[in-house]
């Protein structure tokens, strides 16, 4: 269904490529109608326009605020152009049609990353657009709505190929992407009135995001996946992608699980391995190439085909060290020039620079069928100034940086966790499993298989209490000296009792970390 455009609407904040727009409604005679600084460009571009207060002959009030809130305009707009009622109505007050609707909003989500000022952020608060947008896009039937400068080529060529005319079909895809903005549009100011009013867990939730890139498949090959950004002012995701082949599903699941526990350790040089959602190997060392040594010395076999995530630059003799091992993305705060130069040998090892990421205070959410849970990010590891020692051999300050490092790595572990450490590297982790015994037993056998010397007075983490003795037996046997867990379990004198007995030392945090 073809419909002719005699009567355009353009008000727009992007003027950007707007000039080929006014050339093609030059071509077909299709009048223009603008106002405030759009219709100024126009004119000075030298093109015929009608000004919105000379149209409706009314003039704008309220510094602008009212202005194109008008019958006419949007009598226009909306009326049915099959029913006969509508057509009698706009004769009677001499209306005339409005069949191309060009708008884009004020710019708020840039005026909140110039200022905190509640004044001008509501001035920047756009009603006019939106209601055009809306009330176009209702009647796509008859009305074309472009609310994207990224579509005007996309009208340009559908005007050439119709003779300045629309295809239902564009209209009805172009209304589309216009309902999606002016929702995005109004989350937006929901998510900031929120944050003005500290309010975290609303009536009513909302998201939304812009589609970066749709991905060749998600988990498994049946399973189809895009990847959406929730941030409408950083599309890259703060990940430069410097090398290799497109970014998979996985590949951003392992990234996200790996950068979230990379950011925690912000002041000492760390490596991170991750494999499945799960770190394999964490090392912290002030030489940087030990880091990455002792990360994947952890579990060499797990490493394999993994993704490494370093919170400093990469230097070349990182990078002959990270050639050795296959992995499938490396992360880092940019890389020197040999190092690029070797690592790109590798055509399809994905190279990300996260100079510019910085994890976001988000909520955690996990949607299911038709619900979803949200609760606040959790940030905590602990309070040192809370922590018990409750055996009676005490750890020394050393080890109670020790086992914070262990009890940090453990929280990113996935449920039920244990975390072996020795010279703030992991040596044995135990993840995912029902039971807290066979992590223990898993974390204990890793670091027998890899590194037996260093287990000897080692330090064991646990993401929370243990219901049992049975699991520090485990970790005593294998040669642990010291275990950090949270405490509460009805139990744990028992757990203490045994500790004692086998003259290691115990903190209680007070803190549990599950991450299931």
């Amino acid at each position: 269904m073809l419909r002719k455009i005699k009567n355009a609407i353009i008000s727009v904040s992007e003027k950007e490529n707007l000039t080929p727009i006014l050339k093609i409604l030059k071509k077909y005679k299709i009048n223009i109608i603008s106002s405030g600084g759009t219709y100024r460009y126009i004119k000075k571009k030298g093109f015929k326009v009608r000004e919105v207060s000379e149209f409706t002959n009314f003039d704008e009030m309220l510094d602008g605020r009212v202005k194109t809130l008008h019958p006419k305009i949007h009598s226009g707009i909306l009326f049915n152009r099959q029913k006969n009622k509508h057509k009698r109505e706009m004769n009677k007050k001499n209306y005339e049609s409005i069949d191309l609707v060009i708008v884009n909003f004020y710019p708020f989500l840039e005026t909140l990353g110039k200022t905190n000022n509640p004044k001008k952020i509501i001035e920047n608060i756009d009603i006019g657009g939106p209601t055009l947008v809306r009330a176009a896009a209702k009647n796509f039937k008859d009305v074309a709505i472009i609310s994207d400068c990224r579509d005007y080529f996309n009208l340009i060529n559908e005007l050439k190929k119709n003779k300045g005319k629309t295809t239902l079909d564009f209209r009805e895809k172009m209304a589309n992407k216009a309902f999606g903005l002016t929702s995005s549009y109004d989350a937006t100011i929901v998510d900031w009135l929120n944050k003005k009013l500290n309010i975290q867990f609303p009536e009513k939730k909302i998201f939304f995001g812009n589609k970066i890139d749709e991905l060749r498949y998600g988990e498994n090959p049946h399973q189809k996946s895009s990847i959406y950004s929730m941030d409408q002012q950083n599309l890259s995701l703060g990940l430069n992608k410097i090398n290799g082949k497109e970014l998979s599903y996985n590949n951003y699941n392992d990234i996200y699980a790996g950068l979230e526990l990379l950011l925690s350790i912000r002041k000492i040089p760390t490596t991170v391995i991750i494999k499945h959602a799960n770190p394999c190997g964490v090392a912290s060392n002030r030489s940087p190439l030990q880091s990455f040594k002792d990360s994947k010395s952890s579990d060499p076999i797990s490493a394999f085909g993994g993704i490494v995530a370093c919170n400093f630059k990469i230097n070349i003799h990182l990078a002959t060290e990270i050639n050795k091992t296959f992995f499938e993305v490396i992360l880092a705060r940019g890389f020197d020039q040999k190092a690029l130069k070797l690592l790109k040998k590798k055509k399809n090892m994905r190279l990300i620079d996260i100079s510019n990421f910085d994890m976001r205070n988000s909520p955690g959410i996990k949607i299911f069928d038709n619900s979803f849970l949200i609760q606040e990010k959790d940030e905590l590891i602990f309070d040192k100034k809370k922590i018990k020692f409750v055996t009676k051999i005490k750890p020394t300050k050393f080890e109670i940086n020790e086992a914070e490092f262990a009890f940090r790595v453990c929280k990113f572990v996935k449920s039920n966790a244990i975390v072996i450490v020795k010279n703030k590297a992991t040596i044995g982790i135990g993840a995912g499993q029902q039971n807290r015994l066979d992590s223990c037993k898993i974390a204990s056998q890793k670091a027998r298989q890899f590194q037996p010397q260093k287990l000897l007075n080692s330090v064991a983490a646990s993401d929370a209490f243990f219901p049992f003795p049975d699991g520090i037996k485990t970790l005593i046997k294998s040669g642990v000296k010291i275990i950090v867990q949270p405490g509460g379990s009805i139990r744990d004198q028992e757990v203490i009792d045994a500790a004692n007995k086998a003259k290691i030392k115990m903190i209680f945090t007070g803190v549990r970390h599950f991450n299931h």
